[in-house]
């Protein structure tokens, strides 16, 4: 079982994606035992989708705690999201997270998928 505590997390959160993801976190009544997943995943228009939501601890996770929340991500998905900013944005033109990733090649037009 290879799961770890850091203290130096790879991903940054601004205050509008914190101010988001815990009133989604008070909304859905999730348990102390649920933290943040940051991912990736096979697929989408440019090859990889970024994964985001509540889930629980899994065997290979890094765990972190960012501006409060606590978060865990698969230690392989780090070489794809060092560096990455989650943002939040609920202006006129965009709402929901936009992903600042500086390892991405290109990124989908919708911004939830990149190619590295």
């Amino acid at each position: 079982m290879v799961n770890e505590t850091s203290t130096i997390a790879p991903v940054s959160l601004t205050g509008g994606a914190v101010k988001e993801l815990l009133k989604l976190k008070d909304q859905q009544e999730i348990g102390e035992d649920f933290g943040l997943r940051i991912g990736v995943d096979g697929g989408g228009c440019s090859g990889l989708n970024y994964v985001l939501g509540f889930d629980q601890k899994k065997d290979g996770d890094s765990e972190f705690f960012i501006e409060g929340i606590r978060v865990f991500m698969n230690q392989a998905h780090g070489m794809y999201l060092a560096g990455m900013q989650i943002d939040f944005q609920s202006g006129l033109n965009a709402r929901g997270f936009i992903f600042n990733n500086p390892n991405a090649e290109s990124t989908c037009g919708c911004g939830t998928s990149f190619s590295a």
